[in-house]
């Protein structure tokens, strides 16, 4: 019986392979052209690449000379390295260094201007050197007849940076965006139908889909801020490059919006509902997969923790250290507690060091939240561990930073999922209370652990979303279909402000006609009295 039963499971295994063989959509290998963001958008887009790589696709990557995280040589990809002028690094260093001082200091209406107008200058100054990178591509025949010779199934790119895009646009290729963040922003604003009424702007003054007249006062103001930067600041950049490389000229917000299919690294568990669009497909959380087992050492260590548990913190890939008196602090919290700690920490070691922390210069971040022992997350509010906190279901304490972090860790906070301690509140009291809220109050853990269940409650895996989307727009040679054509009309046809002004125009007249036909044939009754007497 044991041996009919193993010859007739085989034989629907064998069916349920034949069927997958046949009935799932078929994909040569391709050629994709990356045109990857570095820091921590490089970590998801090496995810996505390896997954890629696996399905037999060849994959080549363009990038910088001073890169952070990306490697010359792979196995995974190609690469061309392009020479670029300095490193924007320095540019970030000094920027996060004057931010953190502001948020200490609190932030008044002329700390505000001045911090935003640094941040434009920011802006400017990298933008400016990654435009200036990709003209080397330009000005390198070489180079381009081996762009153009190399016959590329498509481009895909984060834009965060421009040139990806205006390269997809020069070689003709269809694009794919790995996308959140734009060059202006938050993706959906140029792409999607976006009232301000209930969708906030990120980054913004951190607010939510439930907003006062005071709080949509606010949105609007943050909104118009982000249309200058993105007018006045970036647009002359991306511009120039255009007028001068592409035939016709074209602007950097119509090249986004002519992408082929948006590739989100959100979902609706985490972000507020919305309008979108049929070309965007939500892939948060692609990232993540089942924790390895830890490296020897550290599943010693937290082992050790036995029923307290473990702790974990890091503030990202781009705060080296904390200011040295918040560090102190944190750590003599850590040391009166019972639980382990695992701190990721590259500053000066602090002298309140309990034998309870260990600091480390990396961490494996998502083997880590998905061990059963991690009780709490102690993060910063980046996109990617947000995302991973809710795929695995570790609550947050989050201390942001800068740019969007307030945002993301403001929607696991209004779930009940997150708590949150502004920089300039951190103090030992403060982010002793805060970690001990986080650690006893059990609805934390309960809702996140619900945000988990409803993240993974769906019908395909979002790394499979990915990657079939990439593959259906080599198929099919770009995805025309699904793009809307709102972004060819004029901004006053968008809103049909011309029907309105021909509909008031048509009411004007008949009205004025009326008017007129009453006047005449009052003047006429008049007239006729007149004689009369």
């Amino acid at each position: 019986m044991g041996v009919t039963l193993f010859h007739h499971v085989g034989g629907i295994l064998v069916v349920f392979s034949l069927f997958q063989i046949f009935f799932t959509p078929h994909c040569d290998a391709g050629n994709i052209l990356v045109y990857p963001l570095d820091g921590s958008h490089w970590i998801n887009m090496k995810i996505l690449l390896e997954e890629l790589h696996t399905r037999g696709h060849n994959i080549t990557i363009i990038r910088a000379s001073s890169s952070w995280y990306i490697p010359e040589k792979s196995p995974l990809y190609t690469s061309i390295t392009v020479e670029m002028g300095k490193d924007v690094k320095d540019f970030f260093d000094e920027f996060i260094q004057e931010q953190l001082k502001v948020q200490r200091e609190g932030l008044s209406l002329i700390a505000f201007f001045k911090l935003t107008k640094k941040f434009m200058s920011f802006l400017h100054v990298g933008h400016t050197l990654w435009c200036d990178t990709a003209a080397r591509i330009f000005e390198n025949p070489k180079l381009l007849k081996s762009l153009m010779d190399s016959q590329y199934n498509l481009v895909l790119t984060d834009p965060g940076i421009g040139p990806g895009v205006v390269i997809a646009k020069y070689l003709k290729l269809p694009l794919v965006l790995n996308v959140r963040w734009i060059t202006s922003g938050e993706g959906h604003f140029v792409l999607a139908p976006s009232p301000l009424s209930y969708i906030p702007v990120i980054p913004g003054p951190g607010l939510t889909d439930k907003m006062n007249f005071i709080q949509r006062i606010r949105n609007i103001f943050s909104y118009s801020i982000i249309l200058f930067q993105q007018n006045f600041v970036l647009a002359p950049i991306y511009n120039a490059m255009c007028d001068k490389y592409i035939e016709g000229g074209c602007d950097i917000v119509s090249l986004l919006q002519d992408a082929d299919i948006w590739l989100f690294r959100s979902d609706f568990v985490f972000e507020f509902p919305r309008p979108t669009m049929p070309n965007v497909v939500y892939i948060g959380g692609f990232q993540c997969k089942p924790a390895q087992p830890l490296p020897a050492n550290l599943e010693e260590f937290v082992k050790s923790a036995g029923e307290h548990g473990v702790i974990i913190m890091t503030l990202g890939t781009l705060v080296n250290a904390l200011p040295e008196e918040i560090v102190e602090e944190i750590a003599h919290v850590f040391a009166e507690m019972p639980q382990k700690v695992i701190w990721k920490h590259r500053g000066k070691r602090p002298s309140t060091l309990g034998n309870n922390t260990l600091i480390v210069d990396w961490m494996p971040q998502k083997d880590l939240l998905g061990h059963p022992q991690i009780k709490v997350f102690v993060a910063h509010g980046g996109t990617n561990g947000v995302q991973e906190a809710i795929c695995y279901g570790v609550p947050v304490l989050g201390i942001p930073l800068f740019f969007d972090q307030y945002d993301n860790l403001l929607r696991l906070q209004e779930r009940g999922a997150a708590k949150i301690i502004q920089l300039h509140e951190v103090s030992g009291h403060t982010f002793q209370r805060g970690i001990k809220d986080v650690l006893h109050n059990d609805s934390y853990r309960h809702n996140m652990q619900r945000l988990s269940h409803l993240h993974k409650d769906q019908p395909v895996p979002p790394m499979d979303q990915a990657t079939f989307w990439v593959e259906y727009v080599m198929r099919h040679k770009g995805a025309p279909h699904l793009r809307t054509e709102a972004y060819r009309m004029p901004w006053y046809s968008y809103y049909c402000l011309d029907v309105l002004f021909f509909l008031m125009t048509v009411v004007t007249m008949l009205l004025f006609s009326v008017f007129a036909i009453f006047r005449c044939l009052f003047c006429k009754k008049t007239k006729t009295k007149c004689k009369q007497n």
